[in-house]
């Protein structure tokens, strides 16, 4: 169909002896007309096109005809020069070379830049709403957006040197040992990019998810990209950590494979105690806390018989591995008050001294601990 809409705008234009005499007229009727076309297509086509998409209950038909919209256009306009440089009389070789090869490089650019621009600003939202997907994994995306750039860019470059007819042999040939001497320069950016590509793959964590490294440092995964992995601290303070170190590193993921942590609470009362009223009291004030998960259960062990207590452990799960130290201080506080209404003791070490004088019998004293060790100590 172009070709055929290229020689009946030719032979028509032949009709007309004064285009004959003037080239230089016919050629800017041409690129008129192609204007006139492409206002055609945005007024009819697209719009129709635009009508239709809005109708459907899908995403990606509206997204495509507005990615396609302004690219089009120029694009019909970029080719309404090539066909005006085309015509006879022929235009000097160079500068038909240039013309040629600078209308394809724009539109090269054009759409290449369009397709870059709406990489970046899709987000993982969109593409749910685009794809009709429940769920796509945010990494995955992010690495797909990543390295789609990268191609890109690689791409346009290669492509507007095939359209110069620059020879790529002697560059390929000469990339060869430039690449040598950049991995050599660049080895820690390199590592940091095949670590990313290892940490995608591995999906060790996630974005959202709570993680600790074996060096210490622990927070919610914020960003995962090409090079580093950004986390932020209960401080506030957002860290970056380059992939390379991600990649081998001992990692916890905290919210793996559930989204819960849980908690343990060691619990002590006094020999006497009655057993079943402790289990009564911590199993409700359990049950009061919003932020415990109640499948699975909560439950409570007895443990040990220590030297000065009954030793329980208070076993529960709550939703969120950054509510862990907030959760154990409101949990310790409310038991604290909950033993303290019900005459629940909590004991503390103690030792008992027998203090000889004389021919005096013993003399008993229950010293707390921490006198004995001051006494023991000046000793």
């Amino acid at each position: 169909m172009e070709f055929s809409f290229i020689g009946h705008l030719e032979a028509y234009l032949a009709k007309f002896p004064l285009f004959q005499e003037y080239d230089v007229l016919e050629r800017l009727v041409i690129i008129l007309v192609y204007l006139v076309l492409a206002k055609v297509i945005d007024l009819i086509l697209i719009r129709a096109l635009r009508g239709l998409a809005q109708k459907t209950r899908f995403h990606l038909d509206d997204y495509l005809v507005a990615f396609f919209h302004r690219p089009l256009l120029v694009t019909v306009a970029m080719l309404g020069v090539l066909h005006a440089a085309s015509i006879e009389p022929k235009l000097p070789e160079v500068s038909f070379f240039i013309l040629v090869g600078g209308v394809k490089t724009l539109i090269l650019l054009l759409w290449c830049a369009a397709i870059s621009r709406s990489l970046s600003k899709l987000t993982h939202k969109e593409t749910l709403e685009l794809f009709g997907a429940e769920y796509i994994d945010p990494d995955i995306f992010l690495l797909f957006k990543n390295v789609s750039r990268i191609l890109i860019l690689f791409l346009t470059i290669v492509w507007i040197l095939l359209i110069w007819k620059v020879n790529l042999s002697p560059i390929f040939a000469s990339a060869g040992i430039a690449g040598i001497a950049i991995a050599l320069a660049a080895k820690d950016t390199l590592a940091n990019f095949f670590g990313g590509i290892s940490v995608f793959m591995d999906r060790a964590y996630k974005v959202g998810e709570y993680i600790i490294l074996d060096s210490g440092e622990r927070g919610e995964v914020v960003e995962v990209g090409i090079r580093s992995t950004k986390i932020q601290t209960r401080d506030e303070v957002l860290i970056t950590i380059p992939n390379s170190i991600m990649a081998n590193s001992k990692i916890i993921n905290q919210s793996a494979p559930q989204p819960r942590f849980r908690i343990r609470l060691d619990i002590g009362v006094a020999y006497g105690t009655d057993l079943d009223q402790v289990e009564e009291l911590l199993l409700q004030v359990v049950a009061d806390n919003n932020q415990v998960i109640r499948q699975p259960a909560p439950r409570l062990r007895l443990r040990s018989f220590g030297d000065s207590a009954v030793n329980f452990q208070l076993l529960l799960w709550i939703r969120d591995p950054r509510e862990q130290g907030r959760q154990t201080h409101l949990l310790l506080k409310e038991i604290y008050r909950c033993f303290n209404e019900n005459n629940i003791s909590i004991p503390f070490p103690q030792r008992d001294v027998y203090v000889r004088s004389g021919e005096n019998r013993p003399a008993v004293q229950q010293l707390p601990k921490q006198e004995l060790d001051r006494i023991e100590g000046d000793i």
